[in-house]
């Protein structure tokens, strides 16, 4: 990698650094200014950001930018905006009763320069819902754009630099090499949202200047159909969320677990819907293409591997030409359905279906495997539910719907194990790139010198009637 670039990355840092200790608590009318900023810069550009994800996926639908990835980026902004002068007041804990009348509280202080790394898939999404909590936080930011959406990251390095200034905010464009040299500088806090594998190293880039990392990555998402449950309903509601975005959605289902004996059930409705929502699919523009040819051929060798070890393969769609890079929704069935090659997380429009026996049977499917990011369930047996939230581990869950927990605010969005470490989202992402201070402060009515030295009978009473209570 070009040295000349390692050291410019380090003279941005250092001049968000040097920002953050000259000012270190700013004002809560200074984070609400630099929310309205970044609020003004997305919505005076809504156009061409979204003419730009579209260039970088090769065709993504306008009304599913908006919907998944617009209305969520200004909403969280609106409400960080909205909330942060709330967030910013100290919290009273109760101090230990024989320390009264002192009091205790604790103090929500910036970190200072935090790193933002941004995946592909919700290119702008994941680098803004960040960005508005470290901001609402008090921090100053650098964001690492990916490579695999260089039009969406040229274009909001381009609009951040013309609104914000270089110590305040600044992106960074560039491939893996950039990256390596992003996460290995000594930020103060690291969010990076991309795969466990990619993680994986992040981590210990991090590690080595004792970074705090908060990681959101992935797995492989379970969504359960429970017996008895509307059918019509659950395919609908599983079918979008693995349809949007052509699958390419860290939280989309992964597979989906079925009462033994529906699968053809499933299939039929999983057609019907997929009819209903795409009636043109090859001529649509609201079903999107798969981010690469890398990516392209991997889901398309995915198919193969699993028809090839026995499982039955149903095309939700027509058969698009490849240079479209448009892979209609597949469902796999049989004993291959999670074949060797979808172990991992797909990241794509294809959905194992897996047929169950009974409720302890799917739990220990789902619990013998890496702990999800998200988990779907839908049921309406209420006394059935809480078991399944009880016994299963998932980052976030929905109850008989998809996708929908993420768009909460007041609920945190993290994983567990292989799906992540740490949260973000709301007052839970204001406390993540803030450090709580814990503060005591002494009354001038203490009675702490009664056990200061020398030890003698006064203190050994007191001791003693401490040790008793």
């Amino acid at each position: 990698m070009d040295q000349n670039l390692i050291e410019a990355l380090k003279v941005r840092f250092e001049a968000l650094r040097a920002a953050a200790r000259h000012d270190p608590y700013p004002s809560a009318k200074e984070r609400r200014r630099r929310l309205s900023v970044l609020e003004r810069l997305l919505r005076e550009n809504l156009a061409e950001l979204a003419e730009a994800i579209s260039a970088d996926f090769g065709s993504r639908s306008l009304s599913e930018t908006k919907a998944v990835e617009f209305f969520p980026m200004f909403d969280c902004v609106r409400y960080a905006r909205r909330k942060l002068g709330s967030w910013m007041r100290p919290r009273r804990r109760a101090t230990g009763l024989w320390f009264l009348p002192a009091t205790s509280q604790m103090i929500p202080q910036p970190l200072g320069a935090v790193g933002i790394v941004a995946p592909w898939n919700y290119p702008l999404l994941m680098a803004v819902g960040p960005l508005a909590d470290a901001l609402a936080a008090g921090n100053r930011a650098m964001i690492k754009m990916s490579e695999h959406a260089p039009r969406t990251a040229a274009l909001f390095a381009r609009l951040v630099a013309e609104h914000f200034q270089p110590d305040e905010v600044s992106v960074v464009e560039g491939g893996v090499e950039v990256g390596q040299a992003f996460v290995s500088l000594p930020f103060d806090h690291l969010l990076f949202t991309g795969s466990t594998e990619v993680g994986i190293s992040v981590m210990h880039a991090a590690a080595s200047n004792l970074t705090p990392v908060t990681l959101e990555l992935g797995g492989k998402s379970p969504a359960i159909i429970a017996p008895g449950y509307p059918l019509a309903h659950a395919v609908e509601r599983i079918m979008y969320g693995k349809c949007i975005n052509a699958g390419q959605t860290c939280i989309a289902p992964d597979y989906v677990l079925v009462p033994a004996g529906s699968e053809s059930a499933f299939v039929a409705e999983a057609q019907r819907v997929c009819a209903r929502f795409y009636p043109d699919m090859a001529g649509t523009s609201d079903y999107a293409s798969i981010i690469d040819e890398r990516h392209f051929q991997r889901l398309r060798r995915c198919i193969d591997e699993a028809a090839a070890e026995g499982a039955e393969v149903v095309r939700l769609g027509p058969e698009m030409p490849p240079e479209s890079r448009r892979l209609a929704p597949h469902l796999l069935l049989g004993s291959a359905a999670l074949s060797k090659g979808l172990q991992k997380e797909i990241f794509g429009p294809i959905l194992p279906v897996v047929g169950y026996r009974d409720v302890d049977g799917a739990i220990a499917f789902v619990n013998a495997r890496a702990r999800p990011l998200a988990l779907y369930l839908f049921d309406r047996d209420s006394a059935r539910v809480e078991r399944w939230l009880r016994e299963t581990v998932a980052g976030g869950v929905s109850v008989n719907e998809t996708i929908m927990h993420i768009a909460q605010h007041n609920l945190p969005f993290g994983g567990v194990g292989p799906s992540g470490m740490g949260r973000y989202h709301g007052r839970d992402g204001f406390d993540t790139f803030s450090h709580q201070k814990a503060v005591f402060r002494q009354s001038r009515l203490a009675g702490v010198a009664l056990f200061n030295p020398p030890y003698g009978r006064r203190f050994q009473a007191l001791i003693k009637l401490v040790l008793r209570l």
